[in-house]
């Protein structure tokens, strides 16, 4: 007797084509008037205001990897037929396991990025008025073996030594734009900021909309007043020993040469480098600025280029804030924003390794 075909039960999640608009429509705003309110003139001007608000409430770069997170899982829903609204906890979890497992085509993601996935999923979910729990067994237990089968220790960024930040300053030329670029090196190094805080600060106080903060220049340094992921702080970068190290200096001169006393401070150039352009520069300039002076500059010239480029991020500028300045670690803290002592210490690149010596504190 021949066997019927089996059915597949996928628990109401099933993909027709009156649910099959849902995913589509899966990137429209979630912030929207109640179905029983009628809309107007006034009402639509407040769901605008709060979807600003709404967007507004996570970093710009989190937003969009959130946004780019929600679109996989989508896409990824639409291939094996189902729909992603509701949420489902047994296809979340079929979803980790997928892009956790290499194939020949497309490697496995790192346990890091699927963590953050995750979020991103829970966080699109709450967006839209739905919850996805990530303790239910089919989510946390396929997470926690994902963990315990592919976790690697963390892949962290060179840091930046101050030999290495002065050699890489001396690379850049005279002109604007290497003023321009030394004071972003110097000022992001010094203040211990993110590339995202260095690019987002304008002259004053309320210059721009898209403003992260602002700079008041004073005779003992420079105070930052940012806002940062991890809320409002003020940052202070005192003055070097000298002209060449100093960013304050570094600051000063790119302020005064590229005249600029309103809006950004940190701008595009013209191609001649000559004269200061409106557009502020985009955060990825950073980036590659380190890259490109450490090439330059010869830093672990013992490694192939490649190598090199890979160690060396926006994020080697704090690192090498972190580990360089020999102050109580609660200033190193302070200065670069982070809410736990354990948090700073990811930054020290073997700060403080073996100044504490337990195994002759044991008698050993």
């Amino acid at each position: 007797m021949a066997k019927s075909p089996e059915k597949t039960s996928l628990t109401g999640h099933q993909l027709g084509p009156a649910t099959q608009k849902i995913s589509d429509d899966a990137e429209n705003d979630p912030i929207t008037l109640p179905a029983e309110v009628a809309g107007s003139g006034t009402l639509d001007r407040l769901v605008n205001t709060a979807r600003d608000y709404a967007k507004a409430s996570t970093a710009e770069n989190t937003n969009k990897a959130y946004q780019a997170d929600w679109k996989h899982f989508t896409r990824w829903c639409r291939l094996k037929g189902v729909n992603p609204l509701p949420p489902s906890p047994e296809m979340v979890g079929l979803y980790l396991a997928d892009i956790a497992s290499p194939d020949k085509a497309t490697p496995g993601l790192t346990v890091s990025t699927i963590d953050r996935r995750l979020s991103g999923l829970s966080w699109n979910y709450a967006q839209r008025g739905e919850t996805l729990d990530r303790r239910d067994r089919h989510i946390a237990s396929v997470l926690a073996g994902i963990k315990r089968k592919h976790a690697r220790p963390p892949v962290q960024k060179e840091a930046i030594g101050p030999e290495d930040i002065l050699a890489m300053v001396a690379t850049l030329p005279h002109d604007l734009r290497g003023l321009r670029d030394r004071a972003i090196l110097l000022t992001g190094y010094a203040g211990g900021l993110r590339r995202s805080e260095i690019v987002s600060l304008d002259a004053g106080k309320d210059d721009t909309m898209d403003s992260g903060g602002w700079i008041e220049i004073l005779d003992e340094g420079a105070v930052l007043t940012l806002n940062s992921k991890t809320g409002w702080r003020e940052v202070e970068i005192g003055r070097g020993s000298s002209n060449r190290s100093c960013p304050v200096h570094a600051l000063e001169q790119w302020l005064h040469y590229a005249k600029i006393d309103f809006g950004p401070i940190f701008v595009r150039t013209s191609r001649d480098g000559k004269r200061a352009l409106e557009a502020r520069l985009n955060d990825r300039h950073v980036a590659r600025l380190i890259k490109q002076t450490v090439l330059s500059a010869g830093i672990r010239s013992d490694l192939p280029e490649k190598e090199r480029l890979a160690l060396f991020s926006g994020h080697s500028l704090r690192a090498g804030l972190a580990s360089s300045a020999e102050v109580d670690e609660r200033y190193v803290q302070k200065q670069l924003g982070h809410a736990s002592a354990e948090m700073t210490r990811r930054y020290q690149r073997r700060r403080d390794r073996f100044r504490v010596n337990l195994t002759k504190a044991a008698g050993l």
